[in-house]
């Protein structure tokens, strides 16, 4: 052990060996007197007085000693109720830190964020390097912020930090620092900062990651009365101080936040530079990213090669992010046991998808008109997508009953967009509508399987009107952050979105009326097979002489 490890472990546990020594400073005495009391017995010349002497110092040393274990029972006793299960427990934390070699999670574990990865590289570079840095008169990063969608690596890519950088690791989540009573949470923080200070002085360096950074960062505001502002903004404090490293020392501890919220509903004081000096945005994968991750996961369990076509299951999981693929993966697997196969196939990973997104088949028989109507409501989505939303494949449809949907269509995205316009929202205000324009063609009535249809239809109209002045009437801005609107302007806007939503539904009624034969063959495929795959649309949509725009 070399002398900073020594000094470290004397800081950490000096009360104890000083305890020690003393307890074992009363052995030794203990057992002198009693060697003493014997010699006086041995060699006395009277019983009774040699022996009363002998015991004399024995007996007061006893009373001693039973003085002192009481003192010490009681004295134990106290700090455990007070300090351990006592008030005063609610503002330590006893969270333990885990040596960046025992994590185990390297660069090549961390799939799917090349550009969140080559900025963590840096990181890494600066807490290792941090003499070079300190030469040319630098400072080591205090705060990194990373910012994204849940389940893209947050917290994954973290741990390579604290694994590649090779210094203790310590976790927490924001909602763990806030209790009722004020002063709680910063005495949490303080408590932490203080252990990963130790650890640094040890080690060389500490990272302490804060899960939804958001529960103790958020924006301070005016306590209402009933404390729990005050609480937020005292927790907050605390670790703002912390942070500034207004300390005898500069410890090397670097903290890590990550949060799902958006950046501006962190507090201004939170981010400003000397704080959390680097963001990291960890978003979801791309398609080359997404082909990575579906070998990395598949790698790990048994599947048909020939059968799995990677690039294609990258393809129609657009937008999702590495945990729903991990999850898609670990899901095909668990059915292909319950269908007792030795490998997993396509078939078992769209169940997969399927079972996930929508829930498990369900034990509902439809009725013949049933099955009919769910056939031409996915089929009116299916033609829409087809012939007028060209950045979307139809990948399957199903009129199997899952979860609360009795049908599906899957229509995903050909490739990762970023922007959209106008055309792109149109396109999906129409999709959503197909399904209401069929059944109107076919039975002169609707079912309520449009509610969630006209949900979406709504949601992108009025986004389009109201947030981003694509209406007609030239409104622009974004009405939705004006408090005070006049009942004139609203009206307009109003009319605004329910004119989008009739000139799109006029515009696929009229194609589907057109296109009525096709409809026909798709919801009778549908009604014979339940399901169809994408290469049986494409060939139904072939024999009609329809392609891709």
């Amino acid at each position: 052990m070399n002398w900073k490890k020594f000094r470290f472990y004397v800081k950490l546990h000096w009360l104890k060996a000083l305890l020690f020594i003393f307890l074992g400073g009363l052995a030794i005495s203990l057992v002198i007197f009693v060697i003493i009391g014997l010699r006086a017995w041995n060699e006395s010349e009277s019983y009774l007085r040699q022996s009363q002497l002998a015991m004399i110092p024995l007996q007061v040393y006893l009373q001693v000693i039973l003085g002192l274990i009481m003192a010490a029972t009681y004295s134990y006793m106290m700090y455990w109720l007070y300090f351990k299960r006592g008030a005063s427990s609610f503002s330590q934390t006893n969270k333990k830190a885990i040596s960046g070699g025992d994590i185990g999670i390297t660069w090549e574990d961390v799939i799917g964020m090349d550009e969140a990865k080559q900025e963590a590289l840096e990181i890494v570079k600066l807490i290792t390097d941090r003499a070079s840095l300190q030469r040319i008169g630098g400072k080591i990063l205090k705060g990194i912020l990373m910012l994204g969608p849940p389940g893209c690596g947050k917290t994954y890519l973290a741990k390579a930090i604290a694994t590649e950088a090779k210094i203790p690791f310590i976790s927490m989540s924001g909602s763990e620092f806030v209790e009722m009573f004020v002063g709680v949470g910063a005495g949490r923080v303080r408590s932490l900062f203080k252990r990963a200070q130790q650890l640094a002085e040890l080690e060389g360096g500490c990272i302490i990651f804060i899960d939804e950074v958001d529960a103790i960062g958020a924006k301070r505001g005016l306590d209402k009365g009933f404390g729990g502002t005050t609480e937020h903004n005292t927790t907050l404090n605390q670790l703002l101080v912390e942070m500034d490293g207004l300390k005898d020392k500069d410890h090397n501890i670097i903290l890590i936040g990550a949060t799902n919220a958006p950046e501006s509903s962190l507090d201004a004081a939170l981010l400003r530079p000397g704080r959390f000096d680097r963001k990291i945005f960890v978003d979801k994968p791309n398609l080359e990213d997404r082909q990575k991750l579906f070998a990395y996961y598949l790698k790990q369990v048994k599947y048909d090669p020939v059968d799995v076509k990677i690039d294609r299951l990258a393809r129609i999981t657009v937008g999702q992010n590495p945990a729903d693929i991990a999850n898609i993966v670990r899901e095909a697997a668990l059915i292909t046991v319950r269908n007792q196969n030795a490998l997993i196939s396509m078939k078992e990973i769209d169940e997969a998808r399927e079972r996930i997104a929508l829930g498990i088949k369900r034990r509902v028989k439809l009725s013949e008109k049933e099955k009919w109507q769910t056939a031409y409501h996915e089929s009116g989505h299916a033609i829409i997508t087809y012939l007028l939303a060209p950045s979307k494949d139809v990948f399957k449809i199903t009129i199997t009953p899952r979860g609360p949907t009795g049908g599906a269509t899957w229509i995903p995205e050909r490739e990762d967009t970023f922007i959209e316009d106008s055309n792109n929202l149109l396109s999906k205000i129409k999709i959503s509508l197909g399904s209401y324009a069929a059944e109107k063609i076919k039975y002169n009535a609707t079912t309520t399987g449009v509610y969630g249809d006209f949900s979406s239809a709504m949601h992108h109209a009025h986004n389009m009107v109201w947030v981003c002045g694509m209406g007609q009437s030239g409104f622009l801005g974004n009405w939705e952050i004006v408090d005070k609107i006049s009942e004139e302007v609203k009206a307009k806007l109003d009319y605004d979105v329910q004119h989008i939503l009739s000139s799109c539904l006029v515009e696929v009624t009229e194609l589907l009326k057109k296109e009525e034969p096709l409809m026909d063959r798709l919801a009778k495929e549908l009604v014979v097979k339940d399901e169809l795959n994408y290469d049986e649309i494409e060939a139904i949509f072939k024999e009609f002489g329809k392609n891709r725009l």
